[in-house]
């Protein structure tokens, strides 16, 4: 007899904020979590339900360049791109009816699971784009949104993100799991990852945050005691306070390595002729080397540059779980208060016009940036916002150019990404089945841990 299992990963969670969140909390025993590298929600999910790492479930980080198109592409869906035994595999070969819900966790395209819910936005033709989520079968999308109204898009990321984003996954995690009492329920919970990054994880802000999650999850953990499922929560990373923006790809245009091409006085990052180019994700870096005769000043020229902790090789790929053929030719470590961008051009006047929207599928690298109304004229980004809402309700085109540049890096204040070095800025598992009582768990044991909770192993 199987026991169901509803498992929340709280991003950003950490035994800091655990004291502001009296109902997560009383879940079970905090043990620490140890990531894999890159500490990111893509590559850490992945080795959660592979009990790989990312050298062999291929998920390199929240994005990477696909050599094989020629193009940069962050965010991406299809639940083939992960390698490796899944979670409910491994479950189906001992209880072949099990079943699955996954509620927001990351590659859920595709994924052969019994329900699917994922962020999914309308794109009209006319460039429009308006809040929506996939789900599967198709029936549940009308299920949850005459309950819950349409998914808080414009919550989920950008310089709105806030706790109704959270809170209709929530809610939706608990409408799925008291209407259809699957054996396996994952919930991706992202609310944390916002104020931390603005703020940092030591600012009042966090613990606000902290609170306010923490009242939203109680419906969903009050519905799985009433039901006797076994609840897990655990975090793929800790947010670390980091300041200090660090731009390797205008390093690498500098010195004649980077290529860019012009079109309408823009400028975009050239893959294609470009001899070397880093793929920002936070506080690490892939950086894409063309000819292996460049390696050498390439890794020079990246150790050299204030912020950049390591510069790993091969061999240090190989040391640390990422020696995969996605992975850049060099990977780079940010410092501890360091992070990467992924600006590339050197006047800002040359710069894409989609630098200052909130726009995670075009921009080649990630954009923390996003999270904050433009500080160089907060005012003035407010505005701007303004008036393209209002053309928005008219039906109109419109450009929400809220992000700020250089102004916005500096303003971010936590980052993530490296392996945490202290326990208290590490992740956590929790769980309230005290009969697997783990000291510590590795990110590739979770796999394990929760076949064996479910009584498959």
């Amino acid at each position: 007899m199987s026991k169901p299992l509803l498992v929340l990963d709280v991003v950003g969670l950490t035994p800091r904020l655990l004291p502001h969140m009296p109902r997560l909390s009383a879940v079970g025993a905090a043990v620490p979590l140890r990531p894999v590298l890159p500490a990111v929600t893509c590559s850490v999910q992945s080795t959660f339900l592979t009990g790989a790492m990312p050298s062999d479930h291929g998920i390199v980080g929240n994005g990477w360049y696909f050599r094989d198109l020629g193009e940069i592409f962050l965010w991406r869906q299809h639940n083939a791109l992960v390698g490796g035994d899944k979670l409910w595999h491994a479950a189906r070969r001992v209880k072949p009816d099990y079943t699955v819900a996954n509620v927001c966790w990351w590659y859920a395209m595709g994924a052969d699971v019994d329900w699917t819910v994922t962020p999914r936005p309308i794109y009209y033709a006319d460039g429009r784009k308006e809040p929506d989520c996939y789900t599967f079968p198709p029936a549940l999308h009308d299920e949850l949104t005459a309950r819950l109204g349409e998914f808080p898009l414009f919550t989920y990321w950008g310089p709105g993100a806030g706790i109704p984003s959270s809170e209709w996954i929530a809610r939706a995690a608990e409408q799925i799991l008291v209407d259809k009492s699957p054996d396996l329920t994952l919930v991706y919970l992202p609310h944390l990852d916002y104020d931390l990054q603005r703020f940092g994880p030591s600012s009042p802000e966090a613990a606000k945050a902290a609170a306010a999650l923490d009242n939203v999850v109680a419906p969903l953990l009050a519905a799985a005691a009433a039901r006797d499922v076994t609840v897990v929560v655990l975090s793929e990373y800790g947010i670390t306070d980091a300041s200090r923006p660090v731009d390797v790809n205008r390093l690498l245009r500098a010195e004649g390595l980077l290529n860019v091409y012009t079109q309408d006085g823009m400028e975009y990052l050239d893959p294609w002729t470009s001899r070397a180019f880093a793929v920002a994700d936070h506080q690490v870096a892939h950086v894409y080397v063309r000819d292996a005769a460049d390696l050498p000043l390439v890794q020079k020229l990246c150790a050299g540059l204030p912020g950049v902790g390591e510069v790993l090789d091969a061999a240090g790929k190989q040391r640390t779980g990422l020696d995969h053929e996605r992975a850049g030719e060099l990977v780079l470590l940010a410092e501890p208060d360091a992070w990467f961008t992924y600006y590339y051009w050197l006047d800002d006047a040359r710069r894409p016009d989609f630098a200052q929207l909130v726009e995670i599928h075009r921009k080649p690298g990630y954009d923390p940036a996003e999270l904050l109304f433009d500080p160089a004229a907060p005012g003035a980004a407010k505005a701007r916002a303004g008036v393209a809402l209002a053309r928005k309700k008219l039906g109109m085109r419109y450009m929400m150019s809220v992000v700020g540049l250089d102004a916005g890096a500096r303003a971010v204040k936590g980052s993530h990404g490296l392996l945490p070095s202290t326990v208290d800025d590490g992740p956590v598992w929790m769980c309230s089945d005290p009969a697997v009582a783990p000291e510590s768990v590795d990110a590739t044991d979770v796999k394990g841990l929760l076949l064996r909770l479910a009584g498959l192993a």
